[in-house]
Order: C-alpha cells, then structure tokens, then sequence
C-alpha cells in the first residue's frame, strides 16, 4: 500500500535530447579523478599520496574534522597527481586506472544478524558512508547522531534526468539489502517515493513506505518528499540516499566489493545520439560524450548533473561522485538584438508576456546557457511561489540568507532545504539571482554558528 503525493506547483522543462533506454559500456577510462569538494564541508586529510598503489575500495582521504569517514577509489590504480589550490588545499586526486580491476575485500555482510552498531561501523569502514547525507545542510551525514528517518526518491522529475525505473532494473537484491542495512540506523521510517505511474524495482521492497508521487518538477526532489511526509524541525536530522547508490552499498554487503559502477544518461540536444552508457564514478567524460557524441570543439557546455543543478566540467573533466546523468546543451554566447521587445516562440516561461510556451506544453525546447537578461535587485512577482511546492516562503528565505539573519532563517525552514530545491525558483527568476548559491551560502553560515 503506498501513500499518494500530488504535487501542484512546479514546473516541467521539456528539452530535447532525452535518452534512449539502451545502454552500452562506457569506453574504459585510463585515469578516475576523486574531488574532495564533492563532499560539501568536508577537509580531507590526504592518506594516498602521489605515487601510491591503491585497490578499488582503499582508502584516498578521510574527513579531517571526523576521522571515521573515509573516502575511498573508486577503482585500482596509481594515484599519479594531486591537484592543490590555494593554501595547499587539496581539489583533486588523480588516479592511472588498472587494466585489471582489483577489489578489496570487506567480506560478505550478514544484515539480518547485525546490529545497528556493526552496521554503522561497517558503512564507514568500507566508504559507503559517503553515500549518506543528512538534511539540515545537506551535507555527508555525522554518524554521531541518529535521524529520525530516512528518504529515498525513486522518481526522477529534473530535465533530462536519468530514468530510474530503467537504471535500477535488475537491481532488486541490493536494493533490498542497502535498505534493510539503512533500516537499522534509524528508529523511523524508511521512505521511498516512487512515479505514479511507474514500474520501480524500490516498489517491490519490503521495510519501507512507499510513496507514489506524481506532478511537476520538482516532485522528484527527495526535498519534496521530505516537506510533504516528515519536514525536519530545528534539532531533528534525517537522512537521504540517492537511488543508485542503494546498488552499490548493497552490492558491498552482498559481496564485499566496493564497487562503483553507474548507469549514466548522455543527454541533452548536442548529443547525436542520447543513450545511457556503465561507467565508474570519477570516469573521464570525454569517454561518453566524444563517442558518437559531439564533434570535438563544438561550441557546447558539459554539465555534470541536470540542467538545474549539475556543474559544468571541462571536455577533460570528470563525471562528479553524485552524478547519474551527463547533459549536454548549447553554450548561451549569442544575444538576440531587442530579444525583450518582440514574441518569443523557442524560449521557455512561466509567464505569458511576449513567450508563448504556454500554447504548445508538449514542445520540445532546444535552449541554451544564455540567462536572457543581467542580475539585479529582487523584484517581487509572485513567480517563485508558482513553481516552489515546499511550505516555504522562498523569496523570504533568501532574503534571509543574504543579510544572515540566523534567526529568521530558523523560522523559515531553512533546516529542510537544500540548493537543488530552489534550482526552479533560480531558472525563473527575472532579476537573475543565483539562488543556489545563496541558499548554500546560507546553510553553510548556520551550520559553522549552530552546527
């Protein structure tokens, strides 16, 4: 029996370039590139330096300020490269790949006989912990405290998102040993949203509920699940996972491998042919997007990520340690003479001044990076509250985060979101404000002053 969740206000941005269900293995990547800033208000603590041997499943760095969290190669090789910026810090390992692949072992894992502490302390010991984040501040989870729940989305709704009903499939055996391993961390309730009308392999597992969502971007966010079953209270933590990571922990406790396969969409309107490809985390993106993708020096932007929040990388970059999906859109470095004084036809809106998407919603639209317009003050429109579903006043909580009102950030729920929330109420916005970093900005400032 599921629990239905209808979502209203949002937004769907239909592009071109969707993903083909087919997927092919990736070409194998000869170098993996860790980033330690992947891992939000993380320092890390170097324990492989340049020259190093290291197994998939060993060891690169640990958290400075918690020594128990580890994060580990996502595959066997020799660390050829460490990356520093100012101040010596640490902003990338880079790692030659074996041709053969050599595993280190942590040995099979019973979950049904373990306890909440062996399960704890396994998940850290073998670098599954990283895959664990908590809300408030959306950062790696402190496995020091206990959530009062855990969330997982199981539905995709962001532009070009890889289809999890797809990537999963097969999947069922880690899916439900990640989940019965998860269950003992927690005194609540694991819960798990899925698509209304869709066909999840996380449907069919047991120690969860199941919720069918169904609505607009951002239903999909695990941020939506969150505010519509269980919001989080100022001194409450829950935790989150994304979907495919439930594989690869739960491929470690069936097996003993750290494995870290993805299932990766190469998406968006410059690929020649969108389909999904197996790669490792930290893979080369030019082993994707340059096979059958797009011609080398075309003038395109490679985001890491969805449209609304992914990061853009470099053609030598990397696919980032969170990432399922690859998009690829034209980069925005044209501008339409008197663009803001004539009717729009190829550019999405929520209003229907002089755009005119509103009459045709089943178009595919082929945009690019261009923001349509400079950054300036607030002006207050009502549009945010049109696409913002959370029961949240969005403008006031980024006014908040601006002149750092710690106080009225409490109040207004700043302890439940996360950037990626307000990515619509960003893609909207008319005075061009960059409200994902305002919003990280914020939470960063409350968790150094209240932690």
């Amino acid at each position: 029996m599921s629990n239905d969740i209808k979502i209203k206000k949002g937004l769907n941005i239909k592009l071109k370039g969707e993903a083909e269900k087919t997927v092919e293995q990736a070409v194998i990547s000869k170098y993996c590139t860790v980033r330690p800033e992947d891992f939000h208000s993380v320092i890390p603590k170097l324990v492989a330096k340049e020259g190093t041997k290291l197994k998939a499943g060993e060891t690169i760095f640990y958290d400075k300020s918690n020594e128990a969290v580890k994060f580990v190669s996502p595959v066997s090789g020799t660390v050829i490269e460490v990356v520093r910026g100012p101040k010596r810090r640490v902003d990338a390992i880079k790692i030659e790949v074996d041709s053969e692949q050599v595993y280190l072992d942590n040995g099979k894992f019973d979950v049904d006989a373990a306890n909440p502490g062996m399960v704890k302390a396994h998940f850290l010991a073998s670098g599954c912990w990283p895959f664990i984040k908590q809300r408030p501040y959306d950062v790696v989870a402190n496995p020091a405290k206990t959530p009062k729940a855990i969330f997982i989305s199981g539905y995709a709704s962001a532009p070009l998102a890889a289809d999890l009903d797809f990537t999963l499939k097969g999947k069922e055996a880690e899916l439900q040993a990640a989940v019965t391993a998860l269950g003992k961390l927690t005194e609540g309730k694991i819960h798990v949203s899925v698509g209304a009308n869709s066909n999840s392999p996380l449907a069919g597992l047991t120690g969860v509920t199941l919720h069918k969502v169904s609505g607009p971007h951002p239903a999909g966010n695990v941020g939506t699940l969150i505010n519509k079953v269980d919001p989080v209270n100022k001194g409450e933590v829950v935790w989150t996972v994304n979907a495919q990571d439930l594989v690869i922990i739960g491929e470690l406790l069936l097996t003993g491998k750290f494995n870290a396969e993805r299932v990766v969409a190469l998406a968006g309107s410059e690929i020649e042919k969108p389909r999904y490809f197996k790669t490792k985390i930290g893979s080369e993106v030019a082993t994707m997007v340059y096979d059958k993708g797009i011609a080398q020096g075309a003038n395109a932007r490679i985001i890491s990520g969805n449209v609304l929040s992914g990061k853009q990388v470099k053609p030598d970059g990397a696919l980032d340690y969170y990432s399922n999906v690859i998009t690829v859109i034209p980069e925005g470095d044209d501008y339409d003479f008197f663009g803001w004084n004539k009717p729009v036809f190829n550019k999405v809106s929520t209003s229907r001044a002089l755009t005119f998407s509103w009459l045709n919603p089943k178009k595919e639209y082929n945009l690019d990076t261009n923001t349509n317009g400079e950054h300036r003050a607030f002006v207050v429109t009502g549009g945010y509250e049109e696409v913002f579903p959370l029961d949240i006043y969005p403008l006031q909580v980024l006014k908040a985060c601006m002149y750092k009102d710690l106080d009225e950030m409490e109040a207004l729920g700043m302890y439940e979101v996360a950037p990626e929330d307000f990515a619509l109420t960003e893609f909207v916005c008319v005075s061009k404000q960059p409200h994902q970093k305002i919003i990280r900005e914020g939470l960063d400032l409350m968790l150094k002053e209240i932690g």
